[in-house]
């Protein structure tokens, strides 16, 4: 059965100039990349496991591998760019209540409210 599955747009133009590029469509060039990623992580060239266990602080990452430590650096870059749901939620209430949600460029704290009328 197949399902829907919400990317960025960035990744979508992507997958749409690769797809192409190839001659593939957008479904055939997503699944290519998965079967790509997949086969790369079970290659042997880097223990997925230990990747996993690095990004769960679980492993010191001077353990790792050449290839390992680049593939973890890509999940942790993935991983840090966007929020969690706790941390979401975190700011939301703040900004709720009116406190400080970040910094500006300048370092200076910012403060905003759920309802700009207020």
């Amino acid at each position: 059965m197949a399902q829907s599955v919400k990317l960025a747009d960035d990744i979508m133009a992507l997958v749409r100039r690769e797809a192409d590029l190839h001659s593939r469509s957008v479904a055939g060039q997503i699944t290519h990349w998965l079967k790509l990623g997949r086969a790369i992580e079970h290659s042997g060239r880097f223990d997925h496991a230990r990747i996993t266990a690095a990004l769960e602080g679980k492993l010191d990452t001077v353990h790792l591998a050449d290839e390992e430590e680049i593939a973890w650096l890509d999940a942790f870059t993935e991983k840090m760019s966007a929020p969690s749901q706790e941390e979401t939620r975190f700011f939301a209430r703040r900004q709720a209540l009116g406190r400080g949600v970040g910094l500006d460029a300048g370092g200076n704290l910012v403060h905003a409210r759920a309802d700009p009328a207020e």
